[in-house]
C-alpha cells in the first residue's frame, strides 16, 4: 500500500521541477462509453494517481509555484446525494481536506472561475498534451501563457520505483503467478482458449486484482504467430503449444508476465528445442541487467543468440552476421527485448533523455525481459517440424543497486518444472 505521505512527496519533488511563476494542470480520467449508455469500468488517468492516489473522475490537481510560495490545489466532485444514490459515495470537499496533503481543497464546478486568477503572471503552464484539459483551460481564459507537456516531468519520476511501488509490483506478479500455474495445471485437451483465459482471470479476480493489466492472450497454437492475438475463441488441439501473455492489475500497478505451455503437457523434441533457445537467450539476457547499461545492448545481443540459435536449428542459413546485418532474424523476432513496467504495462516513462541520449539502467526501475521466435505454419523454408510454433516467455526485471532481481523468477518456465505441475496436476 502506498501511503498519503508518499504521494505528497511526489508532489514536492515535481514542484522542485517547475520553474518559478509557472503553473501546471493534471486531470483525472474520464468515464469512457462502451455503448450507447453504458460505458466501461473506470480506471484512473495514470499520472493523476500517480501524484494523488485519488480514483474518482471529475477532479483536477494544480500546482502553482512563484519566488515566494508554491501551491498544491486539488478540486473534486461535490457531494450530491441523488447522483451518490446512483454511483456511489464521494469524497467531496471536507473529507478531500482530511485525507490530502494539499494546500487546498475546491469543488470542480468553481474550476473556471478560478483558473484564470491562477493563471495571472504566470510564464508557463505545463499540461498533458494527450488529454481533454486543454479545453477545460482554454474555455476558461483567453491568454495562455507559454505550454509544455506536463507528462514528460511526470513520466520521468516513474522511471524509479519507490519501496512501495516494488512491492505492490510484486503483489501483482504473485497473483499472476498462481494464474500461470493454474493455466499449467489445467486440463486443456477438449477445451477453447477462452477457457483458459476464464481460468485465469477468474485467480486474478479471486485474488484481489479485480482488473487485468491488458487483454489477455491465450495464442493455441499457430495463433501464438500473432503477436496481438486476443480473439482467444479457437478450440486446443493436442500436441500444440499455448502461448500466454497475462499479468494482472493490482491497485494500479501492473504485471506482465509470458509463459508457452504445451496444450498435452509435454513438449515434443522440436518444441523442446525452439523452447530451449528462447529460454536460454532470455536468462542471458536477464544475467546483463545491472545499472549503466543500455537497453539497446540488451536487444542487440537477444538478437545475436536468437538469430546463432536459428542458424543452428536451420530456420535461417548462411553466415548468422550476415544476416544480423541483412536483419533475415527480424522476420522470426520482430519485437523489441522488453519495455518499462509500473502504473501502466507499458509505462510511459522515457527512453531518452532532454538530449537524446539513451537512458541507462539504473536502480529502481523495473523492466520485462521478453524474447520470442514465430515460425508461421505457411512459412515453407523452415524445418516442416517448426511450422505453426510461436515461442515468448517473459519475465519482470528490478534494476538494484549492484545487479537485478528476477521478481517473477517463482513462476514455471523451464520444460521440466512446466511438465511436473501438469503430471502432478
Amino acid at each position: 500500500m502506498i501511503y498519503e505521505e508518499e504521494y505528497n512527496l511526489r508532489r514536492l519533488k515535481l514542484l522542485e521541477e517547475l520553474p518559478n511563476n509557472s503553473i501546471a494542470i493534471v486531470c483525472s480520467a474520464d468515464f469512457k462509453t462502451r455503448s450507447n449508455d453504458t460505458e466501461y469500468p473506470f480506471r484512473q488517468n495514470s499520472n493523476f494517481y500517480y501524484l494523488t492516489g485519488f480514483k474518482e473522475d471529475n477532479s483536477i490537481l494544480v500546482f502553482l509555484k512563484t519566488k515566494k510560495e508554491f501551491k498544491t490545489i486539488l478540486f473534486v466532485e461535490k457531494k450530491d446525494e441523488a447522483k451518490e444514490l446512483w454511483s456511489g459515495k464521494r469524497f467531496g470537499k471536507v473529507e478531500a481536506r482530511k485525507k490530502f496533503l494539499v494546500s487546498k481543497v475546491f469543488t470542480t464546478d468553481s474550476f473556471k472561475k478560478r483558473i484564470g486568477k491562477y493563471l495571472e503572471g504566470k510564464k508557463t503552464l505545463y499540461y498533458d498534451f494527450k488529454s481533454s484539459e486543454v479545453e477545460k483551460i482554454i474555455s476558461c481564459c483567453k491568454k495562455l501563457p507559454t505550454h509544455k507537456d506536463f507528462s514528460l516531468l511526470v513520466n520521468r519520476m516513474r522511471l524509479i520505483k519507490s519501496e512501495s511501488e516494488i512491492a505492490t509490483i510484486q503483489k501483482a506478479i504473485d497473483i499472476t503467478k498462481d494464474a500461470h500455474h493454474k493455466a499449467i495445471s489445467f486440463e486443456k485437451c477438449g477445451k477453447n482458449e477462452y477457457h483458459l483465459q476464464a481460468e485465469i482471470e477468474y485467480v486474478f479476480k479471486k485474488n484481489g486484482a479485480y482488473s487485468d493489466a491488458y487483454t489477455s492472450i491465450v495464442a493455441g497454437g499457430n495463433s501464438a504467430n500473432t503477436l496481438h492475438y486476443i480473439d482467444n475463441d479457437k478450440e486446443f488441439k493436442n500436441g500444440d503449444l499455448i502461448l500466454i501473455d497475462a499479468g494482472c492489475e493490482y491497485d494500479y500497478y501492473s504485471s506482465d508476465i509470458t509463459r508457452t505451455i504445451p496444450v498435452n503437457g509435454k513438449f515434443s523434441e522440436a518444441q523442446k528445442e525452439l523452447y530451449e533457445l528462447v529460454l536460454n537467450v532470455e536468462n542471458e539476457i536477464i544475467k546483463m541487467i545491472k545499472p549503466n547499461i543500455k537497453r539497446t545492448k540488451l536487444q542487440k545481443k537477444s538478437e545475436e543468440l536468437l538469430c546463432k540459435g536459428m542458424v543452428e536449428l536451420g530456420i535461417l542459413k548462411g553466415d548468422y552476421k550476415q544476416l544480423l546485418k541483412d536483419k533475415k532474424h527480424k522476420k522470426y523476432y520482430p519485437h523489441g527485448i522488453g519495455h518499462w513496467m509500473g502504473l501502466d504495462v507499458h509505462d510511459e516513462a522515457p527512453y531518452r533523455d532532454k538530449n537524446g541520449r539513451e537512458i541507462l539502467l539504473d536502480s529502481g526501475m523495473i523492466l520485462t525481459i521478453e524474447p520470442g521466435i514465430y515460425c508461421d505454419k505457411d512459412d515453407k523454408s523452415i524445418p516442416k517440424k517448426y511450422r505453426g510454433i510461436g515461442i515468448r516467455i517473459e519475465d519482470d526485471i528490478l534494476v538494484t543497486k549492484y545487479g537485478h532481481k528476477n521478481l517473477s523468477k517463482h513462476i514455471a518456465k523451464t520444460v521440466r518444472e512446466i511438465e511436473f505441475i501438469y503430471a502432478h496436476r
